[in-house]
């Protein structure tokens, strides 16, 4: 290593703190609540080669697809295409992106006129189009009604933002003002961290800083390399099963394989289902970002995040699975809802290996809600979106906790006083499931039940979930978690509703989202729970 010890702890948090800079910038000028007050947006820095350097602790499962992202913008703008002030802008799943409300915008660092790094962000927006209001419905089968999908595009070049590109987005979106406002925050939130990633070089010269970047991915690829050597070598196979597809009521079938050698990790999805109809293909970026999680889960936590600690790790994903599918296959539930199923089946796979770290089935979806329509005060559009949290699975030593977002998602909630004033909705009901965390040693935590009245007529919902049919699993005798359910109050009856479904409501209809609890750890001791 070239870079002296000192020197090397200042620029590694030096750049992380670029990251988190980025996250508050947008986090503190965004428009909708889901970034202002949910925080479902991520930031991450790169090298001059978009190599990921540094990332902030934002959103698992946007932080390993970005680097996708990037590739695929330098793939169609050179390096030495680009000047200060430019910024890319994509969400096309098949080009880095997840899905299509994720939207990323990438900028360069430039130091002497030379590109020296690159910034990126994502962030979700409440609505990009297509055939529902939150662009992503319940019976999805095409991504062309999923919304607007947008390739690597110039956004903004030197500073100046393309106007005609921007009032293209902005005409194929139900909410304009927000959507402008939430893009304007992700170039803020970029020129943040361009600013600081130069005040880096400036201050330690981009010859230090330069080679600091490359000593800092080594040291990870190396410390990675010391946590797989004390693996256990060998083969470890799981299958796992998403409820459905949205179309089909069929199980669909996932399968991993892993195989750990002395200098490599390998995850092959080899024997997962080929893409389905329905939205829960997931884009080889999300299926690497589930990949790198499980990495990160199961080897010291302290390793620095960047392209060196992943090298280790190969993915196999067939072309044309439910886990790399060709376009124009539809993906919205892919990001949300796979994601999670991925973590299941990459732990279920782990467990026979590292038996000791690996914790029972959290509640294995996001539990999407979107609400669209108009909102009689203003006559003007309005989309909400959330995730709601569930149980997450108990530890071979501890329960698990209640009420909680888990795994591929990291966001908080939406409170209940900025939905009611932003929102033509009112929430009717808020709590813990009681019991609904799998029986155990140690007990899953508890899911959320959360009803939500609609103060408006003709208004759209879309549901997308899991877990509905098969129940977070639990480890070494302990029980499955509780099965989500979502109910339709209407007319003056609750009706059960699938799993994914986009349905017309009428104002005084309510929609309850209840969601699973987390699977118990060990054979349960005769109705005494030990709790620590």
């Amino acid at each position: 290593m070239k870079t002296d010890p000192i020197s090397f702890e200042v620029l590694r948090n030096g750049f992380i703190s670029v990251a988190e800079e980025m996250g508050a910038t947008l986090i503190r000028t965004a428009y909708s609540p889901n970034i202002k007050e949910r925080r479902d947006c991520s930031a991450a820095v790169f090298d001059a080669e978009g190599q990921m350097v540094s990332q902030a602790e934002h959103i698992p499962v946007h932080l390993g697809a970005m680097p996708e992202s990037v590739k695929a913008a330098l793939n169609l703008f050179p390096r030495a295409d680009w000047v200060a002030g430019d910024a890319i802008i994509l969400n096309d799943p098949f080009e880095g992106g997840t899905h299509l409300p994720d939207i990323t915008l990438i900028s360069p660092v430039l130091f002497d006129e030379v590109v020296a790094g690159f910034v990126a962000n994502r962030a979700h927006h409440a609505d990009i189009g297509g055939s529902a209001p939150g662009s992503m419905p319940g019976a999805a089968t095409e991504i062309y009604q999923e919304g607007l999908r947008i390739p690597p595009t110039q956004l903004v070049n030197a500073g100046k933002v393309n106007d005609k590109l921007l009032r293209l987005i902005l005409s194929n979106v139900r909410t304009p003002v927000e959507r402008q406002g939430d893009l304007r925050a992700q170039i803020a939130a970029n020129i943040t961290g361009a600013n600081r990633f130069k005040s880096i070089l400036t201050k330690y010269s981009e010859s230090v800083a330069s080679t600091f970047l490359q000593d800092f991915q080594e040291y990870s690829r190396k410390r990675m390399l010391q946590q797989i050597q004390q693996m256990p070598k060998g083969n470890f196979s799981f299958i796992d099963y998403m409820d459905n597809d949205g179309i089909s009521s069929k199980p669909v079938q996932l399968k991993a394989k892993i195989s750990i050698h002395r200098d490599r990790i390998i995850f092959d999805f080899s024997g997962t289902q080929d893409q389905t109809r329905g939205n829960i293909n997931a884009p080889l970026a999300v299926t690497l970002s589930c990949s790198y999680y499980v990495l990160r889960c199961v080897t010291d936590p302290t390793i620095p995040v960047n392209a060196g600690c992943y090298s280790p790790l190969t993915v196999i994903a067939p072309e044309g699975s439910v886990l790399n599918p060709r376009p124009p296959a539809a993906v919205s539930a892919g990001n949300v809802e796979t994601s999670q199923r991925i973590v299941d089946v990459l732990f279920g796979a782990l467990k026979k290996a590292l038996p000791e770290l690996i914790p029972a089935a959290s509640q294995g979806t996001m539990n999407n809600l979107t609400i669209g329509g108009t909102d009689p005060k203003t006559k003007q559009a309005f989309t909400f979106y959330e995730t709601i949290g569930g149980g997450l699975g108990a530890r071979p030593n501890k329960d698990g906790i209640d009420g909680i977002h888990s795994h591929m998602t990291n966001t908080a909630n939406t409170p209940i006083e900025t939905l009611e004033s932003t929102y033509p909705l009112r929430v009717e009901c808020y709590h813990l499931i009681p019991e609904s965390g799998g029986k155990g040693q140690y007990r899953g935590g508890g899911g959320i039940r959360r009803d939500i009245k609609i103060l408006v007529n003709d208004a759209i919902v879309s549901i997308q979930s899991e877990r509905r049919r098969f129940g977070p699993w639990g480890l070494q005798g302990g029980a499955p978690g509780r099965l989500g359910k979502n109910r339709h109050w209407h007319h003056g009856k609750w009706k059960e509703i699938p799993g994914k479904v986009t349905l017309a409501v009428e104002n005084g209809d309510i929609v309850s989202i209840q969601t699973p609890g987390g699977g118990g750890y060990g054979k349960p001791r005769d109705n005494f729970h030990k709790h620590k």
